[in-house]
């Protein structure tokens, strides 16, 4: 089986994508096959930056109301026999992985957003994984970061930094 790389982005925090926005995801995406987005694009024009990638996106708490109505809360994505979840946060705390087995109790990996934090570990046997901020407005400073899901036999992810500022 030809393993299926995923571009995974979330809280990505802008009305439209600018000219440098596309050029980033351009470089950071060019042979994903599909593209998860793990909420606050916060307008869904946003995705148009993926021309031709199977796009899979869900609104987080500083969406526009217009991504809030087109875009769910909450998704699963089925790909080469795996379960995958994407959801931005659950409830108004930075600590809930815990909860999200809740939502998607027979998914093989959850990613989500919200704490602009990168995270690509395994709990329970579910790779979770958070991309971070894709423009950098995390607590660092720095530029942002995304992650890269490859779908074969196994899972595996790795999450990668980008070098400008948004």
């Amino acid at each position: 089986m030809t393993p299926v790389k995923i571009g995974i982005l979330s809280d990505t925090h802008l009305s439209r994508p600018t000219e440098t926005f596309r050029k980033i995801t351009e470089a950071c995406f060019h042979d994903a096959d599909m593209i998860l987005h793990a909420g606050d694009l916060t307008d869904p024009t946003i995705l148009t930056a993926f021309p031709g990638k199977e796009v899979h996106a869900v609104h987080g708490n500083m969406c526009s109301a217009f991504a809030c109505q087109h875009l769910p809360t909450h998704k699963e994505i089925q790909v080469g026999g795996f379960t995958i979840g994407l959801i931005h946060q659950v409830g108004n705390t930075y600590d809930f992985e815990e909860r999200l087995i809740d939502i998607f109790p027979e998914a093989d990996c959850i990613v989500y957003g919200h704490t602009h934090k990168p995270v690509c570990h395994r709990l329970g046997g579910i790779l979770y994984i958070n991309p971070g901020s894709f423009t950098g407005t995390g607590y660092s400073g720095g530029g942002g970061t995304f992650a890269i899901l490859e779908v074969g036999e196994t899972l595996h992810c790795q999450i990668y930094q980008i070098q400008a500022k948004l």
